[in-house]
């Protein structure tokens, strides 16, 4: 008999050598159970095979599996069998198939394939597990049941900012298909038609258009298109609103949804009341998803959806679990916005709500450091809360391929927890994503993982395995010094290879700024340790290498103030947390010891920001604040600001500055009579500035004609805590 290989498996391996049997620990997610049936044989692909289904069972699994082995049509005594629980077709493998919805049950033998799923989707999955295990090489003979811990996983793209564009939807509802992921919550805070002002309005042609394309796209991958609506900025607790709500829900409905979900999130005022939002949503419940049988069960964000911003006393929490129609899903960050789950995180809500929490996992979305990418491991997520939750879905970044190494990892968590192991996942999701050139992604990914200073206080590790040979750098070791050159120069390079990478072009295209930035970065590392070695060889070079990395300092700054200028945080970050910062304290160390043996005066500092922030308003008091031309920015928050009476954000410079004038947005109109600007030379004596905000603005100006300031404040002087949002704080000093 003839046997041979795809083409196509060869291009996804990257040319990579085939593995004599199948590798369990490659088989995304991680299945459950795995049983070598005869150990050492394997079983090459034949041309041939007879397909053995019920008709009309499991269509989309069916497309999979002619897609990773195509047919050609002859008496084969080699059998595929497909289907479900139920069909004729599997029906001796009945009592093999796991008990648990998605579940499947795949078997290897010399003469046949068996894949029986617990139900369609879990057919589809299996299909994909086997699709897996060809592109590794021959098959092993072997027997695999295999289901999810969490009932719902996947996506919701929920973040700030520019919404993916409608290719990269349909990019990652297939991945989200490959890697056994069930949901895509479709909540782009950027899209008017999902949000105020226009949620009451149907879709234009052209964007309903791409709604139907997208839900056909995920029903060909398993996936539930969840379309949500972010209605409590102006909603009104009216027939007419609710019933515009329950048109638009129809609307939707028409062009293919069959899963819908309501946000109350990052909202103030009216819209906040959970009594008004219980009966807006049983009825949308009782009237609509009930009245639908294909429709799956409707998901809520609260207003508090994290223990941070809670009043247990206030009932918001109780009211919603006590009233709430019991199949009603609610969605849950954590103690906090930013934050991993544990045991204990959801044993308190839990209770709160009488239901198991929804968790929307705020990672590795970046709205709030958009100077970062988060492309490190995927951890933190306690891996014994597997009975505590409903959903897991991860909210991602802006730039949605490079996303996808953290989303195979919590494809992977949320399949098998007991088994998740953060390293390897990583390891696999940048072959997965890159497997040509993996290991130049992963060197760089290493060194953009950690998310710099932020108002929430959420970090990662960075430059993990360097670590300790930078602080022994630091601390004189030469060995250890020269593992850091080399290590420079396997970032540049890296990075130089990346950035004419043609293999997966959506992935360059969103990091070449960071790319750039990275290469600068080896470069300047590299620069850095030559003029160590210079001092200590006494080579006349110094000059040389001193002047080059002042050089690369510059490039590195202006490509930070040219490229990726997003108005919040706007920049291009790589090495941030350790580094960057070992490599500048060596500048520093090197610049001081040339000047005191050669008495001279070269400058010595790196880098510095001359400005620092302190607040009582809790949620700002770790905001970062930039420097940036004439513009000093402390960087906005997303979400709205419980600001207290009297409460107040200060910037001090430790140098006086000339400042020019403040631009202040709160997201909110005629507010500007409710905080006063004050500026002063000590901190003691303060001097208010006049501030102006235009109707219908939200936008709050103020000149400043004072000179040589040290410190500005923005008070809150009504006398009562207020709601707002903190989009902007800028002010402008003169040159």
């Amino acid at each position: 008999m003839k046997h041979y290989f795809l083409p196509l498996f060869c291009l996804m391996l990257g040319g990579a050598s085939l593995q004599a049997q199948t590798n369990k620990d490659l088989l995304q997610p991680k299945v459950q159970e795995f049983q070598l049936t005869e150990s050492s044989e394997t079983l090459a692909l034949p041309e041939s095979y007879k397909l053995v289904a019920t008709e009309g069972s499991c269509p989309h699994a069916i497309d999979a599996l002619k897609q990773i082995m195509p047919n050609k049509e002859g008496k084969a005594k080699f059998q595929v069998i497909v289907g479900k629980k139920g069909d004729k077709a599997v029906k001796k493998y009945d009592k093999k198939i796991p008990q648990k919805k998605e579940g499947y049950y795949l078997e290897i033998q010399k003469n046949r394939i068996v894949i029986a799923g617990a139900d369609q989707r879990g057919t589809f999955y299996g299909v994909q597990t086997l699709g897996q295990m060809i592109r590794q090489g021959e098959l092993s003979l072997c027997s695999i049941e295999d289901y999810p811990d969490i009932e719902f996983r996947g996506v919701v793209e929920g973040f700030y900012g520019t919404p993916w564009s409608h290719e990269a939807r349909m990019r990652q509802l297939e991945f989200y298909g490959k890697n056994k992921m069930n949901t895509y919550i479709y909540g782009p805070k950027d899209d008017p038609y999902h949000s105020s002002p226009n949620w009451r309005k149907p879709y234009p042609e052209k964007e309903a258009a791409q709604i139907h394309e997208l839900v056909e796209q995920a029903a060909r991958h398993e996936v539930d298109f969840v379309w949500a609506i972010h209605p409590g900025k102006d909603i009104k607790w009216t027939n007419e609103d609710r019933d515009a709500l329950i048109q638009k829900f129809e609307a939707m409905y028409q062009l293919g949804v069959r899963s819908f979900a309501v946000f109350f999130d990052d909202i103030w005022g009216e819209g906040t009341n959970p009594n008004k939002q219980a009966e807006l949503l049983n009825y949308i419940d009782n009237e609509f998803i009930q009245k639908k049988p294909d429709v799956t069960p409707l998901v809520m964000c609260p207003t508090e959806y994290n223990k941070s911003w809670s009043n247990v006393k206030g009932g918001y929490l109780t009211t919603l679990g006590e009233k709430l129609n019991p199949s009603i899903h609610i969605m849950w960050t954590g103690d906090r916005v930013i934050a991993c789950i544990d045991k204990p995180t959801l044993d308190w809500i839990n209770p709160l709500i009488k239901r198991k929490a929804y968790i929307w996992w705020n990672f590795p979305v970046s709205d709030y450091v958009r100077d970062h990418l988060l492309l490190g491991p995927t951890y933190g997520n306690a891996t014994n809360i597997k009975d505590d939750m409903s959903g897991f879905v991860s909210n991602p970044m802006e730039r949605a391929e490079a996303s996808k190494i953290s989303l195979y990892s919590v494809a992977d968590y949320t399949w098998n927890m007991d088994t998740y192991d953060s390293l390897r996942s990583w390891k696999n999701a940048i072959k997965d994503l890159l497997p040509q050139n993996c290991s130049h992604l992963e060197t760089f990914a290493s060194h953009s993982s950690d998310l710099g200073p932020n108002g929430h206080g959420f970090r990662r590790d960075e430059s993990v395995d360097l670590q300790p040979t930078l602080k022994a750098m630091i601390a004189g070791d030469q060995k250890a010094m020269e593992s850091v050159l080399i290590e420079c120069k396997r970032l540049e390079t890296a990075c130089d290879i990346l950035l004419a990478d043609t293999e997966n072009p959506y992935l360059i295209e969103e990091i070449r700024p960071w790319l750039k930035q990275g290469k600068l970065l080896g470069e300047y590392g590299q620069c850095v340790l030559q003029m160590i070695q210079a001092i200590q060889q006494k080579d006349d070079a110094f000059m040389t290498y001193y002047n080059r990395a002042r050089s690369l300092q510059t490039q590195m700054y202006e490509l930070d103030m040219t490229e990726n200028q997003n108005p919040y945080q706007p920049g291009v970050k790589v090495g941030s947390l350790v580094l960057l910062p070992s490599l500048n304290e060596m500048f520093t160390k090197a610049i001081t010891e040339y000047n005191t043996k050669n008495n001279t005066s070269l400058d010595a500092k790196a880098e510095y920001n001359p400005y620092t922030l302190t607040s009582d308003v809790p949620q700002l008091k770790i905001q970062p604040v930039r420097a940036r031309h004439q513009d000093v920015n402390v960087s906005p928050s997303n979400e709205v600001i419980k600001w207290p009476a009297n409460g107040y954000v200060q910037i001090v410079s430790d140098k006086a500055v000339d400042m020019e004038q403040i631009y202040i947005d709160l997201g909110t109109k005629d507010i500007a009579g409710s905080f006063r600007v004050e500026v002063s030379a000590d901190g003691q004596n303060w001097t208010a500035i006049p501030l102006t905000q235009e109707a219908e603005k939200t936008e709050i100006v103020g000149n400043i004609k004072t000179p040589g300031l040290s410190y500005i404040r923005l008070v809150n002087n009504s006398g009562k805590e207020l709601q707002v949002y903190f989009k902007k704080f800028t002010f402008r000093v003169q040159k």
